[in-house]
């Protein structure tokens, strides 16, 4: 993060006292990835899916509005839903994160289906994943790239 210090003010401006810097709160505010692959489809060109846990902390309360996978056509939000026992893949809808809240976009749940996704891509390389929040909040990682045989 970088800071703006002093444009425009007097050289002789004096610096902060050391009890006013000591009662500045810590900067605790974001999200933090781990865990995070992407996995091709079988057939090539087919979706990826995208899967990682996800923990925040800060305040306020934050949404995570959008997902940005360098070099694929699209990437969607999605989630696996329970229909009277028959399992059906859809929206996820709107996701909120508290203070201290993680959650985990793995395999049978939340994921992230990575359309049209880059001919480059190949098992042991990785992809730029960016994560998008409301506020302008957003989180980047390097993902490993996995084959569709890999574990997942």
């Amino acid at each position: 993060m970088v800071g703006l210090a002093a444009c425009d003010a007097p050289a002789t401006t004096p610096a902060p006292s050391p009890k006013a810097v000591e009662a500045a709160p810590p900067a605790t505010k974001g999200a933090t990835i781990s865990n995070a692959r992407l996995v091709l489809a079988p057939v090539r060109g087919n979706p990826a899916a995208l899967y990682f846990d996800l923990s925040y902390a800060g305040s306020p309360a934050v949404t995570l509005d959008d997902v940005d996978v360098e070099g694929a056509g699209m990437a969607m939000i999605h989630q696996m839903i329970d229909k009277g026992g028959a399992m059906s893949m859809g929206d996820a809808g709107i996701i909120t994160l508290k203070d201290g809240d993680s959650i985990s976009f793995a395999p049978g749940g939340l994921h992230v289906m990575v359309m049209e996704p880059a001919e480059s891509w190949q098992p042991g390389g990785t992809a730029k994943v960016t994560l998008m929040f409301s506020g302008g909040m957003t989180a980047a990682v390097e993902v490993p790239v996995r084959a569709a045989g890999d574990e997942r």
